[in-house]
């Protein structure tokens, strides 16, 4: 089962964590109001009270075991690139950041972030769905509804053809490019443009053009 680590229980991070438990995710939630770790107990999620600057406080509640951690708290700046920095610091997998601003998104970047969000109420249903899937990774959505994706090769596609994978007549979904592991592992991985010919590896990370309800059908 996928565990996910939320710092902050406020309005995001709480329907975030909410979304998760609903989807059948592991879910530690890190926060220093005690009523919010009291509420989100009561929705399933493992909620500690706490403070997130100290990468104590992390380790302790278990966010070192976490695939991804949400950093959510933006308004305080202080503690959110802290708290990212102790994510990065204490060996969490994924760090995704919460920002206001574009500035903010930049220090968090450069502390180490691996994805930074500029999000609203409805876009932590988003994220939940992205965090919960098997394969999506990350989305970037075009127009109310339409999403491009990075999700991985799903299992009945894996050494198949692009052609006989048959991917957008099954699931409506358009293959754009995939990415792939370099000969040299020190190297980023290699955009190709595939043809109907392509053998998928399971490995590549395919990018993905559909609507939101045919990208989450795919988890």
């Amino acid at each position: 089962m996928k565990r996910i680590g939320i710092i902050g229980a406020g309005r995001f991070g709480s329907v975030l964590a909410e979304s998760l438990c609903e989807a059948g995710v592991e879910v530690t939630v890190v926060d220093r109001d005690r009523t919010a770790v009291r509420n989100l107990m009561e929705l399933g999620a493992r909620a500690v009270e706490g403070d997130a600057t100290q990468a104590r406080t992390l380790e302790d509640a278990g966010f070192a075991e976490c695939d991804v951690a949400v950093v959510a708290v933006g308004s305080n700046i202080e503690v959110s690139t802290m708290a990212t920095a102790n994510c990065k610091e204490i060996g969490v997998p994924s760090v995704v950041s919460k920002a206001t601003s574009e500035l903010h998104g930049k220090i968090l970047k450069r502390i180490g972030a691996d994805s930074v969000i500029y999000p609203d109420r409805d876009s932590a249903h988003r994220l939940a769905r992205t965090l919960a899937s098997k394969g999506s990774i990350d989305l970037l959505e075009l127009s109310e509804g339409f999403t491009i994706a990075e999700i991985d090769v799903l299992e009945d596609w894996r050494g198949k053809t692009l052609a006989e994978a048959d991917i957008r007549r099954k699931t409506g979904i358009t293959v754009l490019c995939l990415r792939r592991l370099a000969d040299n592992p020190e190297k980023p991985r290699e955009v190709v443009m595939p043809g109907p010919d392509e053998m998928l590896r399971p490995e590549d990370k395919l990018i993905v053009f559909g609507s939101t309800k045919q990208l989450d059908e795919l988890g």
